[in-house]
């Protein structure tokens, strides 16, 4: 990389409107606006809202299980119960960021919940992958969503690819999407790794027993009530429901943005902005995203409540243009386009790492 960062074109870039200040000084400067405006307080009550709401949709979607019986009209309730489980998985996250409640004890003890008993995700891992990603989004070595993985997210990695792998990266971009159907099974088994991995994990026995309780129930459960088939294949659309529409949810964030290299040192303001894109559109896609799609607002303040992100954009938006940091917006469909192009960039680089167009625009 040269000097300075360069985001990708075809995205609402900032202009500078006075002189650049500190870095340190001009991320507290922002910190105190949005402070004072009241945006980092709690949202306990919007929080307990979203929860019975939620309740009462699994409530409900059990009372369907209950009365379809063997009927195949299961596999709607499959895919309605693979969203919902996404939706816990979003309170979860949020939980963990101490955005729910202000007591720590509840947040962990709500992430927990929602994550690992209801979601079949390891806290334990969640929050090491996560906390490392939000400290050095998109940096190489150090943020492990571009971690050396089934996607390459760098020509290095895509050129190391060797028999069908290397196949398969030269249209990565076209595949990722299908990819994400077995990314649920993904989460659960990455899950089951770090319960049975070697290393230290915190409350292993403790988690990991809740993590097999949920199994043994949820599984126990259709097994006891659907013909064998019908449970296969009910947990199938279960998982592929939930494993997509995870994916689709954290896709848009970050892959197509600039990649820091090794060695390079960014100040945290800018690293934050920077590697972030926003997702523009109304309440639908904020429902759907679990609120990611204010992810430049979300990386700047993560303990910030999703009902807060709306209004401290407008305000993050203008403090870039005043300090000519480039803040990055489009639309839900256009990031897609984005990330497919992205990856296959990536992929057709195996064939000749210096003459992939995004490293170039990235040099």
């Amino acid at each position: 990389m040269g000097d300075e960062l360069v985001v990708p074109t075809g995205y609402r870039k900032t202009e500078r409107r006075s002189p650049r200040t500190d870095t340190t000084s001009t991320y507290t400067a922002l910190l105190a606006q949005v402070r004072t405006a009241g945006l980092l307080g709690r949202r306990t009550g919007w929080y307990w809202g979203l929860i019975a709401v939620l309740a009462a949709l699994l409530g409900i979607t059990g009372g369907a299980f209950a009365v379809l019986g063997g009927s195949w009209y299961q596999l709607i309730v499959a895919g309605v119960l693979g969203a919902l489980f996404t939706q816990f998985a979003f309170l979860s996250h949020e939980a963990a960021h101490r955005q729910v409640f202000a007591s720590h004890h509840w947040n962990d003890r709500a992430a927990r919940y929602a994550g690992t008993f209801l979601t079949g995700i390891s806290y334990a891992w969640w929050m090491n992958k996560h906390t490392r990603h939000h400290a050095n989004p998109n940096t190489v070595g150090k943020d492990p969503d571009i971690s050396f993985d089934a996607i390459s997210f760098r020509p290095e990695d895509a050129a190391s690819r060797t028999g069908f792998l290397r196949v398969l990266v030269r249209v990565q971009g076209y595949a990722f999407f299908p990819m994400l159907l077995v990314e649920g099974v993904n989460l659960h088994w990455q899950s089951i790794r770090t319960y049975t991995s070697r290393g230290p994990v915190k409350r292993r026995w403790a988690e990991g027993s809740v993590f097999v309780g949920r199994f043994v129930l949820y599984l126990g459960v259709v097994f006891w009530f659907l013909p064998v088939g019908l449970a296969f294949a009910f947990l199938g659309v279960q998982l592929a429901v939930f494993g997509f529409l995870m994916g689709i949810a954290f896709a848009p964030n970050h892959k197509g943005m600039p990649v820091i290299e090794p060695g390079r040192r960014v100040d945290f303001f800018s690293r934050q902005v920077l590697t972030s894109r926003d997702i523009g559109g109304g309440a639908w896609v904020e429902y759907f995203m679990g609120g990611l799609n204010h992810q430049v607002e979300h990386h700047l303040f993560p303990s910030m409540a999703r009902p807060n992100l709306r209004a401290a954009r407008d305000m993050v938006r203008k403090y870039c243009a005043d300090q000519g940091v480039p803040y990055t917006e489009t639309t839900l469909v256009h990031s897609y386009v984005i990330v497919v192009r992205y990856l296959n960039e990536v992929g057709l680089a195996a064939r000749d790492p210096f003459a992939c167009p995004m490293v170039e625009r990235l040099r």
